[in-house]
């Protein structure tokens, strides 16, 4: 699941070369491996404020604490803007200064989780020191976008700049979002289609089971998950369901055509980020890139063009799972295992396959239209998603069980599952019991958020 880093490669001039890019991401079952990202807000505990990147408790100090555990700083004009280590686990920031940990591929659930773990360990320990809390949510609760702080990220400067132009939510997007998502391997382009139909037909399901992120601005926002609502007017150009992805003929190929219709961001140069916004990477195979007129791309460019289509399963060399907002920890490990135990057994793969095969695409775009609002209440057919959530649950359960994968206790993964079990049993998702507090006990206060639901 490792990124390509081989940008002194010859250009790339035709689509062949992108379509076997993608193709070069198949593996045996055996070298199948998991790799889990998870974001949060860091905030001062002091008053509960958002952190600038510099100053005495900002991001730098944040980050430059934590190279004391094994770290080492990625920088950009001279800042720290991500911590690498050489088993390929990153932590990096998000636009207004969200922490994010991409985590190291793993083979089994509890790999990843223990890896969450200690990485909660290493943040909070610096976070002691420097009187900081993280919170895992899928919208800031309080502040406004204008409230949020830029980390110093060229990529960010130019995204900011154009995702008002291409949608009213774009900003929200960068600066006041957070998600939790997994990434898996597949065996060849059959398997790959499989698994991209699967889950992203089931992505509303997950939506809705995770959907934690009820306020805007201190308040209800009319949303259990305005995260994913978010993504409905942020550039559509580049999000949505994707329905090419369940028609005849869908496989690398295909995918590389919509990744050709997906207009550029940036080029990176010289360790610069050189704006290219609404160009064309067609155009740059042919030497007619506006931003670099007469040059044409590397592969480390398509892999950088990959990173900025943003549908609720994105393609790599991998397949990315993206519909879900961040949450407490385990949130984070049950993510992987739920989309583990669908994908990854074959038995699993195919009765999730016979729960959606029949399913037509206004049906599924219903879904993903109605989930950030209703979340599991959603209607669909003659059932809710609560329902449909208890079916899929079943079969990832059982996934994880034939995987047969045993920590030191002796416990399989199928435990990772149990806090989505208690959601759908009770038909209430995180954002329900939100809610509740706020209307309860919090007294329509929404500081005491910060406090209960903090790392």
């Amino acid at each position: 699941m490792s990124a390509d880093t081989s940008s002194a490669k010859p250009p790339v001039e035709d689509k062949a070369s992108l379509v076997e890019y993608l193709e070069a991401g198949s593996k045996p079952k055996d070298k199948w491996r998991i790799g889990t990202e998870h974001e949060k807000f860091v905030y001062h505990l002091a008053d509960l404020s958002p952190l600038e990147y510099e100053g005495p408790a900002g991001v730098r100090a944040l980050l430059d604490g934590l190279t004391r555990f094994g770290w080492t700083p990625v920088l950009e004009d001279g800042n720290p803007i991500a911590l690498s280590k050489p088993d390929g686990s990153f932590i990096s920031l998000e636009p207004a200064g969200q922490l994010e940990l991409s985590g190291a591929t793993v083979e089994t659930i509890h790999q990843t989780c223990d890896e969450v773990t200690s990485h909660l360990q290493q943040v909070k320990a610096v976070a002691r020191e420097l009187n900081l809390g993280f919170i895992g949510l899928g919208y800031h609760p309080k502040g406004t976008a204008s409230d949020m702080p830029w980390m110093p990220k060229g990529r960010y400067k130019i995204m900011r700049e154009y995702m008002p132009k291409k949608g009213s939510m774009g900003l929200e997007m960068m600066q006041a979002t957070c998600t939790v998502q997994v990434n898996l391997d597949f065996a060849s382009e059959a398997d790959m289609v499989q698994m991209y139909r699967i889950s992203l037909a089931l992505q509303p399901v997950a939506t809705a089971l995770w959907a934690n992120s009820p306020f805007r601005q201190g308040k209800p926002s009319g949303f259990l998950s305005y995260r994913s609502h978010i993504w409905t007017d942020t550039d559509n150009d580049r999000s949505g369901m994707l329905p090419f992805v369940f028609e005849d003929g869908f496989g690398f190929e295909r995918y590389v055509d919509y990744l050709l219709d997906v207009p550029m961001y940036f080029v990176y140069r010289d360790g610069k980020y050189i704006d290219a916004s609404g160009q064309s990477f067609r155009d740059f195979m042919d030497g007619r890139l506006p931003a670099l007129p007469g040059e044409k791309p590397k592969i480390s460019d398509w892999v950088d063009h990959m990173s900025t289509a943003f549908p609720e399963v994105r393609l790599k060399q991998f397949l990315e799972m993206r519909g879900t907002d961040g949450g407490p920890w385990s949130r984070i490990c049950a993510l992987p295992a739920f989309w583990v135990g669908l994908l990854y057994d074959a038995d699993a793969r195919d009765a999730a396959w016979d729960l959606v095969k029949d399913w037509s695409i206004e049906e599924m775009q219903a879904l993903r239209d109605e989930v950030p609002r209703l979340a599991l209440k959603t209607p669909f057919r003659n059932r809710t998603v609560n329902e449909i959530a208890l079916d899929v649950l079943q079969i990832s359960h059982k996934g994880l069980h034939n995987r047969q994968c045993f920590d030191s206790l002796g416990m399989d993964e199928t435990h990772f599952l149990k806090p989505l079990f208690q959601t759908a049993h009770s038909g209430l998702t995180p954002a329900d019991e939100l809610l509740a507090a706020f209307e309860g006990r919090w007294q329509g206060d929404i500081d005491p958020i910060f406090q209960e639901y903090s790392y």
